[in-house]
């Protein structure tokens, strides 16, 4: 059951909004190092020889 949010519905939605956003941020700064860090790992696996 949705509760009357009538006087603050722009409010708790551009709250959500900005959560979804700044989450979506994190994961995609996450997934960003961690493809650089696995592209720095297999140069360096590369010039060991392995």
């Amino acid at each position: 059951m949705m509760p009357d949010l009538a006087p603050y519905t722009a409010e708790v939605l551009g709250a959500y909004a900005a959560a979804l956003g700044l989450l979506g941020a994190l994961v995609g700064g996450v997934l960003l190092r961690a493809r650089r860090v696995r592209r720095q790992l297999d140069e360096m696996e590369h010039r060991r020889g392995k």
